[in-house]
């Protein structure tokens, strides 16, 4: 229990300066579209162009399917057996700028799906992209899971969590479907 409470501290300390630091208002703006951009839609034209594009049969499309079918059910276990408060409810005096679509924070869903497609996309892509692509995908994930400690509604350990679990189920669903 002593390094449960030894990571909670750093993690409060860490997230209170993020939101607290002189740029916390342009990276608030930045964020909330940011933060947008893993909220699920896009996943879901995405994966209807591969459809369009590749076909029922495509490998990229039922690594997608899979990883999702993994991934949601995993993260909503672990999201409701650990019950994490989100900042908000955790800290006194503190006001997230979004308000959640949920209760609890650990792990981050929005960086775990975030890290996800950026591991499938760089799997599949890596042929055809160079490493710059690449580079930038996970860039991408990476600023989806700051975006979301910016916004107040997770401590850096929850997005921490969601990137493990992310690229964990990517790799595994690449490794149940032989790829």
């Amino acid at each position: 229990m002593k390094l449960l409470y030894s990571i909670h501290k750093y993690d409060v300390f860490m997230f209170t300066w993020l939101v607290n630091v002189k740029l916390h208002t342009p990276l608030t703006r930045a964020s909330r579209y940011l933060s947008k951009t893993a909220d699920g839609p896009l996943y879901v034209l995405f994966a209807v162009l591969l459809y369009k594009y590749q076909g029922i049969n495509s490998s990229f499309l039922h690594a997608i399917l899979l990883a999702f079918l993994i991934e949601r059910p995993v993260y909503f276990v672990l999201k409701n057996s650990f019950k994490r408060n989100r900042p908000a409810a955790a800290l006194e005096n503190f006001v997230s700028v979004i308000i959640p679509s949920d209760k609890f924070s650990f792990p981050s869903g929005h960086t775990s799906a975030a890290f996800m497609m950026a591991t499938l996309v760089s799997y599949f892509s890596e042929p055809f992209m160079d490493s710059s692509f690449i580079f930038l995908l996970f860039a991408w994930a990476t600023s989806i899971g700051f975006s979301r400690i910016i916004l107040g509604v997770h401590f850096p350990t929850d997005t921490l969590m969601g990137a493990v679990l992310g690229v964990s189920v990517a790799l595994f669903s690449l490794k149940v479907l032989g790829l």
